[in-house]
């Protein structure tokens, strides 16, 4: 793989990307946003793509297919040679039959790219018959094939429901199944294991491998997670800001990076665990919060008219502890009830069963405006801060709101307050005046950070903070949070798939296997020695750590 390809078809690549730069019309002018991209993608090869948000690796790959929205992004130049065709030049009738048939696409955001009004199983069947021709019932078997080999559960009874009836992760399968059934030549994946969990994610990417052996499929895959791409990845293009700053195969360029911009990305990799805080046993006090046998049940719905609902347990006799000071992760796979279980604490669902303790106050029977003021100790941190911010108001508003809830606080004081907060968080007190479409990704985290900070809480529950963010944004959230768990005595508990961040965050773990709590115990026990088949199969299924570059001299 090269960014400096020669020019030309070449019949020995299955891809040749030569020279490529993307630009998008603004205010009569073009920025260009992919500048001068070249690589080359043999058979059975995987090319991993890392960078930034904005860097341009999904306009890069939206390019080669000709799925950029025109007028406002065009191609400016390069090429790209498929099979003796340049995929840039072609009109669409020629690129239809190549999409989704010979070269697939897997979408970073699958319930947008998923039709609400078909079955999953009528859009994994449409490709077949409309490329290949097939009749309706080898369709039907290809169709239930595809969805057990990317790990959903009753095939032919999923098969029937429509994509709001699936979890995220689960639509990413659907995602997933769905490029590769056709068995294309080349498969362009932006992001698609973000959203799934430690060990499914293991299983897309070894049914990827095994498929890569067994077609010869070719593979783009474009990640922010750098533990994932060092597993599938034999070459890698690190992007920064449309360029490509450095590229080679896997192994070298993650041992010895030359880049400056690579080396940052690498370092913000978690790595290792923390140390135990002060309120770890050896330093005993008393819980903040207790939750006793807790248990939640969902009334689930009949599959047929007329037929009684099947109640779903979502949280079955959970107990818990958490200290003050002390950062309790949470873990398991989609559908484990870590979300239900964080609800619950803070009694956004109903529970039928256990109790909630926060210091001496049970939570069980408060009415709703004891349990207003109550919730004032406990605050949320949810993983998509775009949609928990309110797009109508400003963050001086939503700062300013959280904390007047119970009392209406001077001018000036106030001002002093939300200056701090943000600066608590990493931003300039400017920032107060701004919309939340205003800020980035990683600063919207950083608002919902603060919101949760101005009732002054003992204790946030974070349900995946960082999953959505690139690797240096991850790392600063994380950094973030521990900072304020140190300077201000702020207890958590991090909810996450990512058990590389739970491993660096956290100083006790709770795994969760559906709806029961089946460990825990310290981090680096139960990673170093997990008591638990589940713990042991979610470590397992874990990608491999990078090894740290040696220092620059």
């Amino acid at each position: 793989m090269t960014t400096d390809a020669a020019p030309g078809p070449d019949s020995t690549r299955l891809l040749r990307v030569q020279d490529l730069s993307v630009a998008i019309r603004t205010r009569g002018h073009d920025q260009v946003v992919v500048d001068r991209i070249g690589f080359e993608l043999d058979r059975g090869h995987t090319l991993g793509i890392v960078g930034e948000s904005g860097s341009g690796k999904s306009v890069l790959c939206l390019g080669l297919l000709g799925l950029l929205p025109r007028p406002q992004v065009r191609i400016v130049r390069g090429n790209a040679w498929y099979r003796g065709l340049d995929l840039l030049a072609q009109p669409e009738p020629v690129l239809r039959p190549l999409r989704g048939n010979r070269i697939s696409f897997v979408f970073q955001d699958p319930l947008s790219s998923l039709n609400p009004y078909l079955t999953v199983g009528a859009q994994l069947e449409e490709p077949l018959r409309v490329h290949h021709g097939t009749s309706r019932a080898e369709a039907r078997d290809r169709a239930l094939e595809a969805l057990a080999e990317v790990g959903i559960r009753e095939p032919g009874r999923r098969s029937g429901d429509y994509p709001h009836e699936f979890s995220g992760g689960m639509r990413q399968r659907v995602m997933i199944a769905m490029a590769l059934i056709t068995r294309p030549d080349i498969l362009i994946a932006d992001e698609p294991t973000t959203a799934l969990d430690v060990t499914v994610q293991a299983q897309i990417l070894a049914l990827l491998r095994e498929l890569q052996q067994r077609h010869g499929m070719a593979m783009i895959f474009v990640s922010h997670d750098l533990r994932v791409v060092s597993a599938i990845a034999d070459e890698v293009l690190v992007m920064q800001a449309g360029h490509c700053v450095e590229a080679g195969s896997t192994r070298a360029l993650f041992a010895t990076p030359q880049a400056g911009y690579t080396r940052q990305l690498l370092d913000a990799v978690p790595q290792g665990h923390k140390s135990p805080s002060s309120s770890s046993p050896e330093h005993p006090l008393d819980p903040l919060l207790r939750v006793r046998h807790l248990g939640v049940t969902f009334p689930g719905h009949g599959k047929w008219f007329g037929t009684p609902p099947t109640p779903i347990a979502a949280i079955a006799d959970v107990s818990l502890d958490i200290r003050p000071g002390e950062i309790l992760g949470v873990v398991g796979e989609t559908g484990s009830g870590k979300s239900t279980l964080a609800r619950a604490i803070v009694r956004l669902v109903a529970t039928e069963a256990g109790s909630v303790q926060v210091g001496q106050q049970d939570w069980s029977n408060l009415d709703a405006v004891a349990l207003r003021r109550a919730r004032r100790r406990v605050q949320m941190v949810f993983q998509d801060p775009y949609s928990s911010l309110n797009p109508r108001m400003t963050v001086h508003d939503c700062l300013a709101e959280a904390m007047s809830l119970e009392r209406m606080l001077p001018a000036p004081e106030l001002q002093q307050r939300i200056a701090g907060l943000l600066a608590d968080v990493g931003l300039e007190a400017s920032a107060a005046g701004r919309y939340p479409h205003e800020f980035s990704g990683g600063q919207r985290q950083r608002i919902a950070i603060a919101r949760a900070l101005a009732p002054e809480p003992d204790l946030i529950i974070a349900d995946e903070p960082v999953s959505a963010l690139d690797v240096t944004i991850q790392a600063q959230i994380l950094e973030l949070l521990l900072t304020l768990n140190r300077r201000r005595g702020l207890a958590l508990l991090f909810i996450s798939h990512d058990l590389s961040v739970i491993g660096y965050i956290a100083d006790r773990v709770a795994v969760l296997y559906q709806g029961r709590l089946v460990e825990l115990a310290e981090t680096n026990t139960l990673f170093a020695a997990p008591a638990h088949e589940y713990t042991r199969a979610l470590l397992a299924a874990m990608p491999p750590a990078i090894q740290p570059a040696p220092a620059r001299g």
